[in-house]
């Protein structure tokens, strides 16, 4: 797999969320506004990138029959400094993200990419594989909270783009998670196969 080949499958060949649809209850817990998306993906990002990078450093040492506890072990400590740094520097993003923050610790993507990859492969291969896979699941909140927050609030960012009459309050309760995250599945979904009946076509 070439460096390429790597990034494409982290961004969107295997987006961690709309595609290979992991990590479903952060994702739908704090995509209720853009601000929070940006917070937990950077987070997700720095904690992937960093957790892959040691992982690899240490794989050769770490047993077998101890590799799950191990690879937890040093993503909590990943996860302990960026939640210290959020609530010292960003409180507003802490007291958002709640417990969602913590429990990257135990979020699926990392624990995957950690078994799957960075156990396998070279530091600097982890390292782009934990950015890659982490900006995938960033612009998969940015892409979800966006709707959610514009077609609940009428505003991004602060910013008001639609008139109140026009805010559905479904969207930002947790139903509107669901619903917003099938609709952009199913336009995904329909793309695709109007894509492929083109190709099987010409």
């Amino acid at each position: 797999m070439t460096l390429l080949d790597i990034l494409k499958n982290g961004i969107y060949r295997k987006n961690p969320i709309l595609i290979m649809t992991l990590g479903m209850c952060p994702t739908l817990a704090v995509t209720t506004s853009l601000s929070n998306a940006i917070g937990m993906g950077v987070a997700v990002i720095v904690i992937l990138s960093l957790s892959n990078i040691f992982i690899s450093l240490v794989r050769k040492i770490i047993p077998s029959a101890v590799r799950i506890p191990a690879y937890i072990g040093i993503i909590a400590a990943m996860v302990t400094v960026i939640e210290m740094v959020v609530h010292a520097y960003v409180p507003a993003l802490y007291v958002s993200l709640g417990i969602y923050l913590p429990l990257i610790v135990v979020n699926c993507i990392i624990l995957e990419r950690a078994e799957s990859f960075a156990s396998k492969n070279s530091v600097f291969r982890s390292a782009l594989d934990g950015f890659a896979v982490g900006t995938g699941f960033t612009l998969g909140l940015l892409v979800i909270s966006f709707f959610r927050e514009l077609l609940g609030t009428g505003s991004l960012l602060g910013y008001t783009i639609l008139p109140a009459s026009a805010n559905m309050l479904i969207f930002i309760l947790p139903p509107g998670a669901f619903l917003t995250l099938g609709i952009i599945l199913a336009v995904m979904a329909h793309y695709k196969n109007k894509k492929k009946e083109a190709l099987d076509n010409e």
